[in-house]
C-alpha cells in the first residue's frame, strides 16, 4: 500500500515477476481493498508466496475511535515516521470522519505532530515529531470502516501538508489516477499556511483544491497567531495565488478561525476583502475549538454572522462552518496528546 502502478510494476519485475502482475496488484489493493497478499487470487500461488517473503500489504486498523452524538468520529492510527533514529518507535496520529447527509468528508493527518506552532493548534504543542510515510497517509483512508461512503477528503488534520509534500503528492496521484481510486481532485482539498516554493510546486503539479489558513489579513496579528507568518506572509502568499485560474471547477478557500474580539471585527472584513480583490475564492468562517492551556476566545455567533455578511456584501463568497464533534474534541491533535501521555506513564 501507498505504491503507485508504476512502483507496483518495478516491484514484480525486482521480484522476477512478469511485469503485468504490477497491474494486477493495483486493482487488488485499490479496487477491491484487499488486507493480505493471499487473497489476490488471480495472481498464482508461488507468486503470492515470493511475493509475501518481501511483502505486506501494509494495513495497520485504528487503535481506538470517539464517535460524537452528531456522528462525527475520530479514529488514532499507528504510525512509522520516517524521522532519522526513530524508525521504531510508535507515534499516532488523528483521523476524523464527518457525515453530513449525502456528503461524507474524511479529515486526515500528513505528519506526526507540526512545525509551524500556531497559538490555536493543539498539534502544535506536540512538537515536530516525523514525516508520515505515503503509505501511512493512504492508511487513514484504506482502512477506515466507512470508506465506501467517502465523498470528500481534506488534508487538514495533523501536520502542514506541503512540508510533506512528496508523500503528500503521491498519495493524491494514487486517489486520482486510473490505476489507483480514480477520484476526480476536485473532491480532494489539501490545506496550507503558505510554504514558499512547496505551495508553488502543489499549484503546479495538483488539480486538487487549496485551503489556505489565514486566521488574520494583519501581518503583526497572524504573526502572533501563527509565527510561520514571518516567513510565509499572508500577502505573499494571495499574490501567488492570483497567479492561478480558480475560475472553473478548482476551488481556492480560506481557513478563518474566529475569536472572540480579536480578529471577528468589521475592521478585519474590510482587510479580508482589501487582501483578496481579483481573487476568486471562499473564506470559512469557523468557531473556535477550545483547547488546554490556550487563552483564546470562541467569537459570538453574531459577529461571525456580521463578519460573514460583510463579506458577501463585499463580493466574497464567505459561508460559517458547521461545528463538529466539539463533544469528543475533534479539533486535531487532543487525542494523541492524551495517547502519548499516557504510555509516557
Amino acid at each position: 500500500m501507498g505504491l503507485n502502478a508504476s512502483e507496483l510494476r518495478q516491484v514484480a519485475i525486482d521480484l522476477g515477476l512478469p511485469a503485468y502482475t504490477g497491474g494486477q496488484m493495483a486493482k487488488w489493493l485499490y479496487e477491491k481493498h484487499v488486507t493480505a497478499i493471499d487473497e489476490m487470487t488471480n495472481l498464482s500461488k508461488a507468486a503470492r508466496q515470493h511475493l509475501s517473503e518481501h511483502y505486506t500489504v501494509g494495513v495497520m486498523a485504528p487503535i481506538a475511535c470517539q464517535e460524537s452524538k452528531d456522528g462525527t468520529v475520530k479514529y488514532l492510527f499507528p504510525v512509522r515516521t520516517t524521522t532519522p533514529g526513530n524508525a521504531e518507535e510508535r507515534k499516532f496520529v488523528e483521523t476524523v470522519y464527518i457525515p453530513d447527509g449525502e456528503r461524507a468528508t474524511l479529515c486526515v493527518s500528513c505528519q506526526v505532530g507540526c512545525k509551524m506552532n500556531c497559538l490555536f493548534c493543539q498539534t502544535g504543542k506536540q512538537g515536530f515529531e516525523g514525516q508520515l510515510t505515503a503509505a501511512d497517509i493512504l492508511n487513514q483512508i484504506y482502512s477506515l470502516p466507512y470508506f465506501s461512503s467517502l465523498t470528500n477528503i481534506v488534508f487538514m488534520g495533523q501536520g502542514e501538508p506541503m512540508d510533506n509534500l512528496d508523500a503528500v503528492l503521491h498519495v493524491t496521484e494514487i486517489l486520482t489516477s486510473s490505476n489507483g481510486y480514480a477520484w476526480s481532485p476536485k473532491r480532494i482539498t489539501v490545506s496550507s499556511v503558505g510554504v514558499k516554493g512547496k505551495l508553488k510546486r502543489f499549484l503546479d503539479e495538483s488539480q486538487c483544491h487549496v485551503a489556505i489558513s489565514m486566521h488574520s489579513p494583519l501581518h503583526e496579528q497572524r504573526l502572533q497567531l501563527m509565527p510561520a507568518e514571518k516567513a510565509m506572509p499572508i500577502s505573499e502568499t494571495v499574490a501567488l495565488l492570483k497567479q492561478y485560474d480558480f475560475t472553473h471547477q478548482r476551488r481556492c478557500s480560506f481557513e478563518y478561525i474566529c475569536f472572540g474580539g480579536l480578529n471577528d471585527s468589521l475592521q478585519h472584513g474590510q482587510e479580508i476583502v482589501k487582501l483578496v480583490q481579483g481573487l476568486e475564492c471562499r473564506v470559512n468562517l469557523i468557531r473556535f475549538h477550545a483547547i488546554p492551556d490556550v487563552d483564546l476566545p470562541a467569537s459570538d455567533p453574531v459577529r461571525m454572522e456580521q463578519l460573514r455578511d460583510y463579506l458577501t456584501r463585499h463580493g466574497v463568497i464567505a459561508t460559517i462552518r458547521a461545528s463538529r464533534g466539539e463533544d469528543i474534541f475533534a479539533a486535531c491533535g487532543l487525542l494523541s496528546t492524551k495517547e502519548i501521555q499516557n504510555r509516557t506513564k
